[in-house]
């Protein structure tokens, strides 16, 4: 979490969900709240949106995650459920960015079928893009 966005307060988080919640409105997708199963404890959320900070960028996927729930493929996991919601939903394309020192994402990325697009400077993020594969 080192490399991500952090809200500054509970206000921000909560304009944050309002306009994601909007935005899944509109577009049909939105994040999801990752639930540790044996505690029923919030560990993350993830999953597709259109940025409704940043639009432009279209389809994208990403993920978020407490320390203790890194390192047991939730990530990965979390992107395999996004892209297959991506596909079901007719997406031709899925985008992500990743920090060029987060090596873990960029792991996960291309794990799960990104190829490196390239780096979009203003953001310090590389975009990774995972086209529909040929039915």
């Amino acid at each position: 979490m080192r490399l991500t966005h952090c809200h500054p307060s509970l206000r921000a988080l909560r304009r944050t969900l309002a306009a994601h919640a909007c935005q899944r409105g509109k577009t049909g997708f939105g994040p999801w709240t990752v639930i540790e199963t044996a505690t029923a404890r919030i560990i993350g959320f993830g999953g597709l949106y259109e940025d409704p900070f940043d639009p432009g960028w279209g389809l994208e996927v990403a993920y978020f995650l407490a320390p203790v729930a890194q390192g047991r493929g939730l990530a990965r996991e979390l992107v395999a459920a996004s892209l297959a919601a991506a596909w079901a939903g007719g997406a031709a394309r899925v985008d992500a960015f990743a920090h060029p020192d987060n090596g873990a994402s960029r792991g996960v990325l291309l794990a799960s079928g990104f190829r490196e697009y390239r780096h979009v400077p203003e953001m310090v993020r590389v975009l990774y893009r995972h086209d529909r594969p040929a039915s």
